[in-house]
């Protein structure tokens, strides 16, 4: 059975799509997406129903990311149950979704982004590119890569 991990954002343009996407390709270039399944959500459902962010979508296709996920707003009925872990790109999305647990074992499934950082130490969040310029979106994907490439070690 497939190990699930969701990853949370607050509106799942941005941020999140792009966490998907880029564990996606992890997963499979490490020859492990046989054994994983990631999928995207917001914690607001402003742009459910919506592809990501048109300018999250340039940056992303030059590294050769496809962010191809429609957003939804995170569901605590099913998504605690159907997903292994959580991971929120901000401190307010892990907190959000902190207030959403039902239990204990929720709680558990919770997990911070920039915690798998090595080389962006100096982030505790994934920041919000939607009201900046391009570097916003160069900055997001640089501290994805780390973060996934952290999560991937530690999942294996």
């Amino acid at each position: 059975m497939k190990k699930k991990l969701l990853f949370v954002c607050l509106g799942n343009i941005c941020r999140s799509p792009s966490a998907e996407a880029v564990m996606n390709a992890y997963l499979r270039i490490n020859q492990l997406d046989t054994e994983f399944e990631c999928d995207s959500a917001g914690t607001g459902g402003w742009h459910a129903g919506h592809p990501a962010d048109s300018r999250m979508q340039r940056h992303a296709i030059k590294r050769d990311y496809n962010l191809t996920s429609i957003a939804r707003q995170f569901n605590p009925k099913n998504d605690f149950d159907e997903f292994d872990l959580i991971f929120g790109m901000d401190e307010q999305n892990v907190s959000d979704l902190k207030s959403f647990a039902r239990n204990s074992d929720d709680l558990n499934k919770i997990k911070s982004m920039t915690a798998y950082c090595s080389r962006f130490v100096n982030y505790n969040s994934v920041p919000d590119p939607y009201y900046g310029g391009a570097n916003g979106f160069e900055l997001v994907l640089d501290i994805l890569e780390d973060a996934c490439e952290g999560l991937l070690k530690e999942l294996t």
